[in-house]
């Protein structure tokens, strides 16, 4: 009994010990995995891709009954829409790897590149008309649109301009005036296209860089009502923009509802027939002819039928989650010192919220028609590839972000 008692005395003051002096050696000091990048910024972008490829294709599957496109097959856009996606991944890869720093030194040269083919696109025989508008380029496989690359060249132009004119920034015309005659330019080329469309989201995505970049509130709201009374006198000075107008106002009425209303007000019976939880996938029925431009500007009102209220809330969540991770990577550059790399990230948060913004007012009758398609999800190769390359620059941000936390080098 008594050797029993000696030997549980020994086990406790051993125990004793231990905790009172830990064998830190056995301790794991292993860090913990952090991942390269953002996953779920990624996967969110992977599922607006993956639904706006099955939405061009139940948006367009009928097109090629109508004879405007009878050459064509049922599967015509869904696999050039798929083609544009491909190339737009390959782009948005190449970019990843480019580092931030690359982008700020070739800022200039490729304001200068967008400037250029701006101009190109306006001489005959060089840039392709459509619907009255000259827009494109011919590439072959695919129509290039030069205005998708001046949103982002401006974004990265007014990025770079903003980190080199800081210990500027307080003199409104020493910080703001070169800025402004540089976006004046891209303005007066898009203008002669036409397509004032593009030309707002540049100059808000300017704008905001501008006020992201630190030109205090009064300079800020006078660039802003000069900008207003800029586009108010555009659309009264232009006859068919004031038709538009009018039309957005009453698209009921005899004279607008075949005219400059048919898109909106087709727009709206699209997402009135969806009601709460839509008509199912592929059972729409004013993309049969009915409602122009379905698989493009107008998409979203083919969710909207077939997806309902429903479909639509999911979309604005998918969009306002995106556009509020791009600004938070934004902001932790900039708390990291990377102002560049700070402002270009949240140019991208503001392109593509404002731009989705724009779109889905126009489908929902808040706002006049607008050439706008909806980022990531619309037909057109032009957008998708701007588009992925950019948020590609945002991964890029996010990945040296990363690095910088981890103790390493952008």
């Amino acid at each position: 009994m008594s050797a029993l008692m000696q030997r549980l005395g020994g086990v406790f003051n051993g125990l004793s010990r231990n905790l009172a002096r830990p064998d830190f050696s056995r301790t794991s000091t292993r860090p913990a995995r952090v991942s390269s990048f953002d996953p779920a910024l990624l996967w969110v972008v992977v599922a607006l891709l993956a639904w706006g490829l099955v939405m061009v294709y139940s948006a367009s599957i009928a097109l090629p009954d109508s004879p405007k496109f009878a050459r064509y097959t049922h599967t015509h856009f869904l696999f050039r829409h798929l083609l544009f996606m491909c190339i737009a991944l390959i782009g948005g890869l190449i970019a990843f790897q480019i580092p931030v720093a690359t982008w700020e030194r070739l800022a200039p040269w490729l304001f200068i590149v967008s400037l250029v083919l701006l101009a190109a696109v306006l001489i005959p025989h060089v840039g392709k008309g459509v619907n009255g508008a000259r827009r494109w380029i011919s590439l072959g496989f695919m129509n290039f649109q030069p205005s998708e690359l001046a949103k982002f060249a401006v974004l990265i132009y007014a990025a770079d301009y903003m980190v080199r004119k800081m210990e500027v920034k307080e003199r409104f015309f020493r910080a703001v005036a070169p800025m402004a005659v540089a976006v004046g330019l891209v303005g007066v080329l898009l203008l002669a296209e036409p397509d004032m469309g593009a030309f707002m989201v540049i100059a808000v995505i300017a704008m905001g860089i501008l006020f992201l970049g630190g030109v205090n509130a009064r300079m800020f709201f006078l660039i802003a009502f000069v900008m207003i009374v800029a586009f108010s006198l555009m659309v009264a000075l232009s006859e068919w923009r004031r038709q538009r107008i009018f039309a957005y106002l009453d698209p009921w009425s005899e004279e607008h509802a075949i005219g400059k209303g048919y898109q909106l007000s087709h727009s709206l019976i699209a997402i009135g027939r969806g009601e709460i939880f839509g008509v199912g996938l592929g059972g729409s029925v004013e993309k049969l002819h009915w409602l122009p431009e379905a698989h493009t500007d107008f998409l979203l009102a083919v969710i909207g039928e077939e997806f309902g209220l429903l479909g639509v809330l999911s979309l604005i969540v998918l969009f306002f989650w995106l556009t509020r991770r791009i600004i938070h990577i934004g902001r932790q550059a900039i708390a990291l010192e990377r102002v560049f790399a700070g402002l270009v990230a949240q140019g991208v948060g503001i392109w593509i919220g404002f731009q989705v913004f724009i779109n889905m007012g126009v489908n929902l009758g808040a706002l006049p028609t607008k050439g706008l398609t909806l980022p990531l999800m619309s037909y057109g190769g032009s957008a998708m590839l701007m588009n992925l390359i950019a948020l590609a620059v945002v991964l890029r941000i996010d990945y040296e972000n990363r690095q910088m936390m981890r103790g390493g080098r952008p």
